[in-house]
């Protein structure tokens, strides 16, 4: 059994072609998962990913910016 690895935020920011900042809105608002692990947080891409196919990142109506594309 293969265990999947954390990654951090900016891998995570990558991953969603979004921007850091993108990600710690999502996490503060939105409820983007994550885990803090001391100083730092990581996350599971697919958790991440079950999220924004729930529609975790819908059209943020304080900034106006939307899901990134392809979602």
């Amino acid at each position: 059994m293969t265990t999947e690895p954390w990654v951090t935020l900016q891998e995570a920011a990558k991953h969603l072609q979004v921007s850091e900042e993108t990600i710690h809105r999502w996490m503060a608002r939105k409820g983007l998962p994550g885990t803090r692990a001391g100083r730092v947080w990581r996350f599971k891409l697919s958790e991440v990913d079950t999220w924004l196919k729930a529609g975790g990142a819908a059209t943020d109506k304080d900034t106006g910016e939307d899901a990134p594309h392809g979602s």
